[in-house]
């Protein structure tokens, strides 16, 4: 997998997230915000939604919000938890993984490696991925 740093436009979509999770933190239902920068270079924010037994990630809220207000491409998508009074980046999910893969596979995925926060294409998060023909 071809991994690569944070440039300033991913610290800053970053940083959108964080400041979404800062102002919606609810344990338990509310605990990680994403931000999505779409092709225009508007950022999309949103948080998970829990409920009994079963809610959506942050992802595909914030996805849906880009969606929502007529945004036609992501190019950029990162998830961000509490850990004390720290913000860090969290690795998208299987599913999550599996939904950037299927609107955008070239879109970058900020994520967790060996300790550090990278980046890389959707497509290499999913090596062997199932892809399906919605076209």
């Amino acid at each position: 997998m071809d991994v690569e740093p944070l440039d300033a436009a991913d610290e800053a979509l970053v940083e959108a997230a964080r400041d979404a999770l800062r102002r919606n933190y609810a344990p338990p239902r509310h605990k990680v915000a994403a931000a999505v920068r779409g092709g225009s270079g508007r950022v999309f924010v949103g948080v998970n939604v829990e409920a009994c037994g079963y809610g959506p990630c942050a992802e595909p809220i914030a996805i849906g919000a880009a969606v929502t207000a007529g945004e036609r491409s992501v190019v950029a998508v990162v998830a961000v938890h509490r850990e004390g009074n720290e913000w860090p980046v969290l690795s998208p999910c299987g599913n999550c993984r599996q939904l950037v893969f299927d609107y955008w596979p070239d879109a970058t995925v900020i994520f967790r490696l060996a300790g550090r926060t990278v980046k890389a294409k959707a497509r290499e998060l999913l090596p062997g991925a199932y892809e399906s023909d919605f076209d």
